[in-house]
């Protein structure tokens, strides 16, 4: 017998989401439904919400592509979103219902994509152990970089010997209120000249979430006098900041600008209090299965490797 009621996500049910999203234990402003619902037509949403009585408990941001569940594809991590009053054995019950309604719903395949463990101080991990329990199986890992804020940096000399020669060159970082200079100057141009492909936001949509979550979403840009030769926008949470997009012109290569704005970046959200300075993944599909450079790089400026886990889990009927 059931102890939860489950029922698919409707517009009817856009404030008692966002409200339980604020006050969730594990939840950020990507699940914000006016974070998730910018690309709603890519995706067909199958966000499910968790009811024991009458009372919310829990949330799952996910989409539907066919007879598969995914924990929300459009969204850099998800999961199951409850609050500090859930123990692990309400959280067990919970996935036992969510899994029996999938199974209702006819669904043959759910991946799940936890939010990585540093983004809460609390822990996380009853669901993926209890999936693990039930037959899930860990598809995959992807490597994720992070300095950790608390602890003494360790960037690099060679990092720092060269930030310590750009300090003195006419350099000066600005918080920019638009996107338009990073996005029209440097970041569409170099990723379709160096990978040809584009941004995952466009223009119009980081700038329609900035005005949604004008505290999280923020534009930091390197200047020397009046060009723009680097940038970094940062998706800030409450203990973590990660680096959504980072950019350089050719000059600023030369000048290393791109260092010059993680150093300051990273010295300047630590003396704010946060916690880790997210740097994301360096996954390639190449034989090594990561970018050796890019993975370099980040160590370089004093990132870890944390993981970023994905489950998958098959039904039989």
């Amino acid at each position: 017998m059931k102890k939860y009621s489950i029922k698919i996500y409707n517009q009817n049910d856009f404030s008692i989401w966002n409200n339980f999203v604020d006050q969730a234990k594990n939840a950020t402003f990507l699940f914000h439904r006016d974070f998730m619902e910018y690309h709603k037509d890519r995706f067909e949403d199958f966000s499910l919400l968790v009811f024991e009585e009458e009372k919310l408990r829990a949330i799952l941001p996910a989409n539907k592509n066919g007879n598969t569940v995914y924990s929300h594809q459009g969204l850099t991590y998800g999961g199951l979103v409850f609050s500090s009053k859930l123990n692990g054995e309400k959280v067990e019950s919970i996935l036992d219902d969510i899994l029996l309604f999938l199974k209702e719903n006819k669904i043959e395949t759910f991946y799940y994509k936890p939010i990585p463990d540093f983004y809460l101080l609390e822990g996380n991990a009853a669901m993926e152990f209890f999936l693990l329990k039930r037959g899930a199986v860990l598809e995959r890992k992807e490597m994720n970089l992070a300095v950790n804020l608390s602890t003494e940096l360790k960037i690099s000399k060679s990092k720092l010997k060269h930030f310590r020669r750009i300090e003195n060159l006419d350099l000066h970082i600005v918080e920019e209120e638009g996107f338009n200079p990073f996005w029209e100057n440097i970041l569409q141009p170099r990723l379709l000249e160096k990978f040809c492909v584009k941004p995952v936001h466009s223009e119009a949509e980081i700038s329609y979430l900035k005005a949604n979550f004008p505290l999280n979403i923020r534009q930091f840009s390197a200047y020397t006098n009046d060009e723009i030769i680097a940038g970094i926008t940062i998706f800030e949470t409450r203990n973590v900041v990660k680096s959504q997009y980072g950019a350089t012109s050719k000059k600023g290569e030369k000048f290393r600008a791109l260092d010059f704005l993680f150093i300051n970046l990273i010295q300047k959200y630590k003396e704010d209090g946060k916690i880790f300075f997210d740097m994301g993944i360096v996954d390639e599909n190449n034989l090594s299965g990561y970018n050796e450079g890019l993975l370099k790089q980040k160590e370089e400026l004093g990132c870890s490797i944390y993981s970023q886990d994905f489950y998958k889990i098959d039904f039989k009927y």
